[in-house]
């Protein structure tokens, strides 16, 4: 069995007008392979080619040069479609449907049994933290994050070997982005191969192994996100607590060594990890406020 899910080789889309003169150059000549197992992040500006991708992947849209193969298939191979999982940017489901009712349709496209399709409905409405009251309600009242959730679980329904994810967490405020990215890794560590789009660049930078940027439909860089943010040219080192006099004495054996102290400061936490902690501690803390630099505790009154 190939380590490669997806081979793109000199892949190239061309819209074109009503008179099929070229119109808009999506994609130029794109060469990628994503190994099995990992999560690659489909990184670029609106317009850059990641959904013409994703759908030249799907055999939506068919290539104008190049080739794809996925899952070792072609990929205007339609039967490949059933190892595959989809959630688009814009989640087309029935409104009037409630969860279990959107599942159990999508279940029988996959010529799945009455018994088998309870089964997957009871575990992926879980997983996606729908339960409770919420699996009965119609989809037409259903949040942006919600529909989201909903959407993600009917990409996961046949069980699929490879998942692509267009824009997964857009629309989503902090704790549903934080959700949607604590469901991508679980399907890695679940053994299965992920592939994402977004524009957005911290939800790529967590869950990733491996990136490409594309830019007007071109690679420009694909590497592992470690390697690509990494900086050769210094080195952090990060302590506890030093007072005034170490320093100095920290600054004049790294003179003596030729080096210089560019910077000293306390360390950073970002913005996500801070509004996080911050609900959590609300939730457990209700009434009390915060004073800048105070970490929350995350210790229950």
């Amino acid at each position: 069995m190939s380590d490669n899910v997806i081979e793109i080789r000199n892949l190239s889309k061309v819209y074109r007008d009503f008179w099929g003169r070229p119109k808009v150059k999506a994609l130029n000549s794109l060469s990628l392979e994503v190994k099995r197992g990992e999560i690659f992040g489909l990184l670029g500006p609106n317009g850059s080619g990641k959904t013409t991708t994703l759908k030249l992947l799907l055999g939506l849209l068919f290539p104008t040069e190049g080739s794809v193969r996925i899952l070792g298939r072609p990929a205007h191979d339609v039967e490949k479609n059933e190892r595959i999982g989809y959630l688009p940017e814009e989640s087309y489901l029935y409104r009037f449907l409630n969860a279990d009712e959107t599942l159990d349709f999508y279940g029988r496209l996959f010529k799945m049994s009455a018994a088998e399709r309870k089964k997957r409905c009871d575990e992926l409405i879980q997983r996606v933290g729908l339960q409770g009251g919420a699996r009965h309600r119609q989809l037409k009242e259903y949040s942006k994050g919600m529909t989201r959730r909903i959407g993600l679980a009917q990409a996961l329904i046949n069980d699929p070997e490879l998942v692509l994810l267009d824009e997964p967490t857009s629309g989503l405020d902090p704790l549903g982005t934080r959700d949607m990215k604590d469901m991508i890794l679980d399907l890695r560590k679940a053994g299965k191969t992920v592939v994402m789009s977004s524009h957005l660049l911290a939800d790529v930078q967590d869950v990733c192994d491996r990136i490409a940027i594309l830019y007007r439909g071109e690679l420009k860089v694909i590497g592992s996100v470690q390697e690509l943010l990494e900086s050769r040219e210094e080195t952090q080192i990060l302590t506890s607590q030093l007072d005034e006099a170490t320093l100095k004495e920290v600054e004049q054996v790294l003179q003596r060594r030729g080096a210089s102290v560019k910077k000293v400061s306390h360390p950073t936490s970002t913005l996500e990890d801070l509004f996080l902690r911050t609900v959590a501690e609300s939730e457990a803390r209700p009434g009390r406020r915060f004073e800048p630099g105070e970490r929350p505790s995350n210790e229950k009154a």
